[in-house]
């Protein structure tokens, strides 16, 4: 003891007002070397006996660790270069990480220099960071060779600026795109599209960098659609020429799936690419007619049902189905889609006469309530925050806590469970009131207290008198809440596009940017003017020559996605892809409890235990096969679309699918039963099936086929057996 206390009295009176800032220097430079890593000695259980707060968010600590223990040698103020922390760092002794810098390397320099002062700490005044500048903000390059210097700046609260490019960490996004030495010289390595993320102390900038090749200029034409305006201005900076817009069959297809997640039928396709009117004037005709059809809110309420966790488990059948019923109506209704979120977060009562509390209902721990509003309703992935500061973004664990304090008094009470057995306790059927306990509340897991919650990026917390979901709810629904537009703004144009102008989808951090920031902030803007209006958001996308190009690449044109230069090719959802066989052969399959010719898109949920019905639910099967999401995410990553030997096997030599073939009342049955002509039954299925007319080399080898099978039956499944095997069906282009 008297040992360690004469050792720190040392230590303080060999303090050096030259000596480097322990806050701004030191701390920066373990952090350059990796040492206060998660992978390192910032690991929660530390690495070879010694341990840092994670990216030095704790320099109280860290300082007192490396320094109260002499017998540990980590530091030696009479010999600095014999110290542990600089002999290990240069590889002068065996250290797990190998050498992290060089003797003659700025971070030495530094940490003997500290060490040698007294390894002093810095005074109660050391001015804070408040911003760091980053310069340039984007760099884009063509040809070969390129590289460009990054100047960081800090900015700090005594109104001081500091050159801090040796003691900043440069991030690379992607790899083996560039090379980033020390100071911030960035060197083009391949081509390619990436992120720097620059970070010193708790601020982090992120600085899009395009690597690529020679390309000719591109200039477009002008356009008066604000979705244009800002995607051709990327791409004329970037230098990429779009593709074509789609052709009618394909807009008609893509637009029908996206907004109904159904096919046309073989008349309505007909129709539409029989129809002379401009193209510009019937397909925006055609769009408001499909935002007005029942579909629609139909679909929307699977989207947000995949998001809520309306599942049988935790909700039971009929809470599922009252759930859905609610979203539906919400979303047939024209429900601001703030509102829907201020309704759900707010809810309270029986989870039967108020559907919306089954939010709450199946997710029950107050942590995970809060980590599910933020990543749904704020687009936020919070959830590193639980443990320590956010590494990746501004969110420090007061703020996770206290925000989670929202949820901490939430409890139901359990009016009936008449489950099947007693070997799940996380399964219910029954009635359950959701409510506000008066008492109690979440502690903080440092103090020990009860906290008072408080929303993300507010300075204070709520009134102990208000009531917390509320609060929250009122917070949330507001049009200048800086989160909850932008991120539904994002996710309806994942929805629509297959890719996020933010990605993922609902991870907005500040070391993620938008692919277009411009963009995304000009349509969140008319998000909010327009009244969170759902239908006039998916209006305004759709109706841009950016939502309809064509999906089909040129040779002589980048083949790229990031930027929206052209469609994005994606496999059908589970339930787009059983509606569209069903759709093609007029014909539906059996879902247990369900209404004969109940599609797949109106489903409130997968039955909990496909093997406890005792029945053999091949449509559910199927659902389930083709990646269906069962609802145990809070997150759209749940759902699959892989394309295994599994799938091709259902679509190939399916119990499902061949029932639906040889069904005898299907569309194949009426066509032979009416003597539709050879030339009619073909084309019909096409238009089904591809939204298209058959080419003439595909109607007359077809047709011949027909004609000369000795089984006209079967002849006319496997022409129909072959069209929904083809990629053209199976992909939404």
């Amino acid at each position: 003891m008297r040992l360690a206390f004469l050792f720190f009295l040392f230590l303080t009176s060999f303090a050096s007002a030259q000596s480097p800032s322990f806050r701004h220097e030191v701390i920066p430079v373990l952090t350059r070397a990796g040492c206060n890593q998660g992978a390192c000695h910032g690991n929660l259980n530390g690495k070879g006996g010694l341990k840092l707060s994670l990216r030095g968010e704790d320099p109280l600590t860290d300082r007192a660790i490396l320094t109260r223990d002499s017998l540990a040698r980590r530091v030696s103020v009479s010999q600095p270069e014999e110290s542990l922390i600089l002999k290990k760092a240069v590889g002068a002794v065996p250290h797990e990480g190998g050498p992290r810098f060089s003797k003659d390397s700025l971070d030495y320099a530094i940490l003997k220099k500290w060490i040698a002062a007294g390894c002093p700490d810095d005074s109660e005044g050391l001015p804070k960071l408040k911003n760091l500048e980053v310069s340039p903000r984007e760099h884009i390059s063509f040809g070969t060779r390129a590289q460009f210097d990054l100047t960081v700046v800090a900015h700090f609260s005594d109104g001081s600026q500091k050159d801090v490019r040796a003691l900043a960490v440069y991030e690379p996004t992607v790899l083996g795109v560039a090379k980033i030495l020390n100071e911030g010289q960035v060197r083009k390595v391949a081509d390619g599209e990436l992120n720097i993320v620059v970070r010193y102390l708790d601020k982090q900038v992120p600085v899009p960098v395009y690597f690529l090749p020679e390309r000719t200029k591109v200039s477009l034409p002008l356009t008066n659609h604000v979705v244009d305006q800002k995607v051709h201005v990327q791409l004329e900076r970037l230098r990429i020429t779009p593709a074509p817009i789609a052709d009618d069959s394909m807009f008609l297809r893509r637009v029908y799936l996206d907004i109904l997640g159904v096919l046309p039928s073989a008349e309505e396709a007909r129709r539409f690419l029989n129809d002379a009117t401009p193209t510009a004037e019937k397909r925006s005709r055609l769009i408001d007619e499909l935002l007005t059809r029942p579909e629609f809110a139909e679909y929307m309420a699977q989207k947000w049902g995949d998001l809520l966790r309306n599942e049988e488990k935790s909700l039971d059948r009929k809470g599922v189905r009252a759930f859905q019923e609610w979203l539906r109506q919400s979303f047939r209704d024209d429900k601001p889609l703030n509102e829907i979120a201020r309704e759900i977060l707010s809810a309270k009562g029986s989870s039967y006469a108020n559907p919306a509390t089954s939010f709450y209902r199946a997710i029950r721990e107050p942590y995970a309530r809060a980590e599910a509003v933020a990543q749904v309703f704020l687009g936020i992935r919070i959830g590193c925050a639980k443990c320590h500061n956010h590494p990746f973004d501004r969110w420090t664990q007061d703020d996770y806590h206290e925000f989670a304090a929202h949820f901490g008094r939430i409890d139901y009470r359990i009016l009936n469970n008449s489950r099947r057995d007693q070997l799940d306790s996380h399964e219910f059927d029954g009635e359950q009131i959701v409510y506000l306990k008066r008492q109690g509340g979440l502690k903080h897991p440092r103090t020990g207290q009860v906290m008072s919650p408080r929303v993300l990026d507010a300075t204070t917390p709520i009134s102990p008198e208000a009531d917390p979901l509320e609060s929250l709810a009122n917070w949330v629904a507001d049009p200048k809440n800086p989160f909850f537009a932008k991120a539904q703004v994002n996710r309806v144009w994942y929805h629509l596009f297959g890719k996020g102008l933010v990605e993922p989808n609902d991870d907005f951090r500040a070391t993620n940017p938008p692919v277009n920031a411009e963009l995304i902030e000009v349509l969140t803007q008319q998000f909010i003017q327009q009244g969170f209006d759902l239908r006039k958001l998916i209006k305004l996308i759709v109706s841009s020559e950016t939502y309809q190009r064509s999906s089909l690449s040129d040779p002589k044109i980048p083949d790229e996605q990031t930027h929206f230069s052209r469609a994005f090719i994606q496999p059908l959802e589970a339930e787009q892809l059983l509606d569209a066989v069903s759709s093609v052969l007029q014909t539906t399959p059996k879902f247990y409890g369900y209404p004969k010719g109940t599609r797949a898109g109106q489903l409130a949920a997968l039955p909990q235990d496909l093997r406890r019905t005792g029945r053999n639910n091949m449509a559910e099967k199927f659902l389930k096969s083709f990646g269906k999401p069962e609802r145990l995410l809070t997150c759209e990553c749940e759902r699959s679309d892989d394309m295994g030997l599994s799938q091709t096997a259902q679509l190939i030599a399916g119990e499902l699918v061949n029932s639906l073939l040889t069904e005898p009342e299907n569309r194949l049955g009426k066509m032979l039963d009416q003597q539709t002509a050879t030339n009619e039954m073909i084309e019909t299925l096409f238009l089904a099936a591809l939204t298209r007319k058959p080419t003439p080399s595909e109607a007359e080898k077809l047709g011949s086929y027909l004609d000369k099978a000795s089984n006209r039956r079967q002849a006319l499944e496997d022409i129909a057996w072959g069209l929904i095997n083809s990629k053209e069906f199976l992909l939404r282009r």
